[in-house]
């Protein structure tokens, strides 16, 4: 499936002479594909990454357990476990009980949930305007956080989120030439989800299962933010939790990506999913190899991936507005290498391979890295925007989970106002990303597709084949360029005498 020759000339594609327009080639190449991820896809799969899967199976019940004994230490009777004497010396004179919170934490949970699940039902018809909004209202909604911050004389948050406006803003206007592109691929993502209705079902399904662990993480939440101990103390401990809730989240997000980008990897693969051809309750095996025999890998990386990705979003939309500073050029290009070997070993493309051919995910992702650049095709997905697009979403979502609880824990008691919305906020992210995570699974599939047979893309909608070949073809010129201009200035250093 080396694609080489066809990736440099994406005009040729839809040539009626070019060698995988032939329709007797189509169709022996494509059975070959079937059978070959058939069996892939059908053959027993061995346990993956195990020991990442006990780490989160004892941190899941370890803390499960802390969650229980902070919240009920504080259940209708202060210091009922009596818990306070261990804490002697860090106590205040506070006096508060789980009861007082949790239902604020209640606040957080039906908002997120109902913004995610707003959002699975807007798929269709309205995504491509929610996005939109995302992308432009996260700005605003980020400075007028910033300004409510410093109104309540809480500096040291709203600097922070005076920061976060500022890089959203810059990191906006850095990207806006790749946001229509980006804009396409999302669109048709939707389009193949919207085309696979229990696929997002077991989205649905899995806010649910996040909805009864927050509710046991809000009961431990709401009894350290009711404790004797001091804000330093609380601080701590809602961090810890809040580390916890955030890899758990990002856990049950792959998860789902693995199920939805392995389910339109198939439908893609074999034409449709009503063929002949297409693996028997696939949807279902795609659920019971997701949280079995690759779970460990899930586990492992939801650890490291998401805060990879972010730096690196972060490092290129900072590295195209440089200019000619060449000291703070070779500076950022140090760490942007870095940060890009990371990607290497953890991308989300990983998810495709890991739900096919069942994987470890180092080894997942390393083969989905090194088939896009050995077909080109990472020209295209390092410009494409869609993952970023779809933070901001989730962000946003995050942003006004928090806002509400917030507003309601201030009406109650103004000086726990940012430790409520703080995690209120990392809850909402998480219901809203469960949703969001949906549009990205597929995102991921027709890249691989893609990268692994054009063809493919090309049976399913023919526009879109073209305007990712042109795009394509666009890009790697202008790499070509950039590399001749970099050997032209360095050939002309050398000769230049000192």
């Amino acid at each position: 499936m080396n694609m080489n020759i066809n990736m440099n000339h994406p005009q040729t594609l839809s040539s009626s002479n070019s060698s995988y327009n032939s329709a007797d080639q189509d169709v022996s190449h494509s059975q070959s594909a079937n059978s070959t991820y058939t069996l892939s896809f059908e053959q027993s799969r061995h346990w993956r990454d195990v020991f990442w899967l006990l780490i989160f199976i004892v941190h899941l019940a370890g803390l499960g357990l802390l969650s229980g004994i902070l919240g009920l230490n504080r259940f209708k009777k202060n210091d009922r476990l009596n818990i306070d004497k261990y804490t002697y010396g860090f106590l205040e004179n506070h006096h508060g009980l789980t009861e007082d919170y949790w239902p604020l934490y209640a606040i957080a949970g039906g908002v997120g949930t109902f913004l995610g699940w707003t959002w699975l039902l807007l798929l269709g018809s309205q995504a491509n305007h929610m996005m939109k909004i995302s992308v432009h209202v996260l700005t605003t909604y980020l400075a007028l956080v910033s300004i409510f911050c410093f109104w309540a004389k809480h500096y040291f948050w709203g600097i922070a989120f005076a920061i976060g406006a500022v890089l959203q803003f810059l990191y906006v206007i850095s990207v806006i030439d790749r946001l229509p592109f980006t804009m396409l691929v999302l669109q048709k993502a939707v389009k193949m989800v919207w085309s696979l209705p229990k696929v997002m079902g077991i989205a649905y399904g899995f806010i649910l299962v996040m909805l009864v662990w927050m509710s046991l993480w809000s009961f431990g939440a709401a009894g350290v933010v009711a404790s004797s101990i001091g804000d330093s103390g609380r601080w701590w401990l809602l961090v810890v939790l809040s580390v916890s809730l955030f890899w758990t989240g990002a856990v049950l997000c792959n998860t789902v990506h693995v199920i939805v980008s392995g389910m339109v990897f198939l439908v893609l693969i074999h034409g449709d999913q009503g063929t002949a051809s297409m693996p028997p309750n696939s949807l279902m095996k795609s659920l019971r190899y997701a949280v079995t025999t690759s779970f460990g890998s899930i586990c492992y990386g939801s650890l490291f991936t998401a805060a990879i990705r972010t730096l690196r979003w972060e490092i290129r939309g900072f590295r195209s507005k440089i200019g000619n500073n060449e000291c703070l050029l070779c500076c950022i290009d140090f760490v942007f290498h870095m940060v890009e070997t990371l990607v290497r070993f953890f991308n989300k493309y990983a998810y495709v391979q890991i739900a096919v051919s069942g994987k470890s995910f180092n080894s997942s992702a390393r083969d989905a890295w090194e088939l896009f650049q050995s077909t080109g095709v990472e020209a295209l997905v390092t410009y494409d925007c869609s993952g970023a697009v779809l933070l901001m979403g989730t962000v946003l979502g995050g942003l006004i989970t928090g806002t509400c609880a917030g507003v309601w824990t201030w009406l109650k008691s103004s000086d726990k106002v940012l430790m409520v919305g703080c995690t209120s906020m990392l809850m909402g992210m998480i219901l809203v990303g469960l949703a969001m995570v949906v549009v990205e699974g597929a995102v991921t599939a027709l890249y691989i597709c893609y990268a692994l047979d054009p063809p493919l893309i090309h049976r399913w909608d023919a526009d879109f084949f073209n305007q990712m070949s042109e795009m394509l073809h666009q890009r790697l010129q202008h790499r070509s360029a950039r590399g001749r201009q970099v050997l032209t200035r360095n050939t002309l250093d050398l000769r230049i005498p000192s």
